[in-house]
């Protein structure tokens, strides 16, 4: 057998478990070769290439888990490859989820993951022993003042991000230029009235990789250094490309989209995005406007965090309709290591605004943290 390097994949099967061998023999050739191995001419081609079926795991919800060697030669070191080795065709097929992938440490060294990671975030702002804050320009709609006064508001309560919705874009009310020209503004003009910390804001990206490209440098000659991105919007590519251009700016990756193909969040979210490039990932919390359940949240933060690969960690932003209220127990639930993310919430208090995101920054500073958090 042939050395080759190998990117574990886990699949979880539906279908029943005497099934499961031939189902998992049939999803290795089809996300490797995409053709039966008996039509295989060249031998070295299912010795070097055809993905392997290692072991199949039977689940008490009649499910089976099959993790699969897929070789690392067919990715070609570029993330949408990636992305379609481990899950192209059979996102199509309704039986089968992605639950979980690692890749080689030399596949990971090439993608390179986060710039900045936590640390990085965190020197940016200079915050240390706490949640990073963070905060939403809503809504869509509202002009380039509205959102520069906001900008002003957020900045002087102490508010460590304050990032654009991820639906703006180029929109008539508030031209990408002008915005971020103004609200970068008024943060410089905050952060120059308060000393030591730094509140950074971050525009949302859109458009092609090129496009992007054109935003980060209008940005970063106003000051600005770090930018939202949804990576399954503009695609993984987009991403890496972008990180490999600018090494020393960050990245926070939104979830738009994510939801939409069978991958677990915690695979996705947790690891795909920080391989990519995200410093970090936000991700709809339990008990928010969508349906993610506890240990889901709990294990996308994880992934995020834990050690992989040589990458640096990627700082989980737990959001979806968050409120003040709800800081002690995000706090208990996912420690020092993350970045709190309440926008509506603040924003419902309308003239109180200040006030409200002062008692925000005041919760994450107040709230202790059980020491095994």
């Amino acid at each position: 057998m042939t050395d080759r390097l190998d990117i574990r994949a886990v699949y979880r099967l539906h279908v029943a478990a005497e099934d499961a061998p031939r189902r998992a023999r049939v999803l290795a050739l089809e996300q490797s070769i995409e053709m039966p191995a008996e039509a295989v001419l060249d031998a070295d081609v299912l010795e070097r290439v055809a993905a392997r079926v290692e072991r199949i795991e039977r689940l008490a919800d009649g499910s089976s888990l099959a993790q699969l060697a897929l070789a690392a030669e067919t990715v070609g070191g570029e993330p949408g490859q990636l992305m379609n080795m481990l899950f192209g065709n059979s996102s199509l097929l309704p039986d089968v989820e992605l639950v979980d992938v690692d890749v080689p440490e030399a596949l990971a060294r090439h993608f390179g993951g986060p710039n900045l990671g936590s640390a990085g975030l965190r020197a940016l702002v200079g915050a240390t022993g706490r949640p990073l804050t963070c905060t939403a320009l809503k809504p869509i709609g509202s002009t380039t003042a509205q959102l520069s006064a906001l900008c002003r508001t957020f900045a002087a309560a102490g508010i460590d991000v304050i990032k654009d919705d991820h639906g703006w874009a180029d929109q008539a009310s508030a031209p990408f230029a002008q915005r971020v020209a103004a609200c970068q503004a008024a943060v410089d003009e905050a952060n120059a009235a308060r000393s030591g910390a730094v509140t950074l804001y971050a525009p949302s990206l859109f458009g092609t990789c090129t496009q992007m490209l054109r935003q980060i440098e209008l940005a970063r000659a106003r000051g600005v250094r770090v930018a939202l991105i949804a990576p399954m919007v503009c695609g993984v590519a987009t991403l890496a490309g972008l990180r490999r251009e600018h090494p020393d700016f960050g990245f926070i990756a939104h979830p738009a989209l994510a939801g939409a193909s069978r991958i677990a969040p915690q695979a996705l979210l947790g690891k795909l995005f920080r391989l990519f490039g995200a410093d970090a990932v936000i991700f709809p919390n339990h008990g928010g406007r969508f349906a993610y359940p506890r240990e889901v949240c709990l294990a996308i933060a994880q992934a995020g965090r834990a050690a992989w690969r040589g990458l640096k960690p990627a700082l989980p932003v737990p959001a979806g309709g968050m409120s003040v209220e709800r800081v002690p127990e995000l706090k208990r639930e996912y420690g020092n290591d993350c970045m709190l993310l309440v926008g509506g919430s603040l924003l419902a208090a309308r003239e109180r605004l200040l006030e409200r995101s002062r008692e925000f920054v005041e919760a994450v500073a107040r709230t202790e943290t059980p020491a095994n958090a």
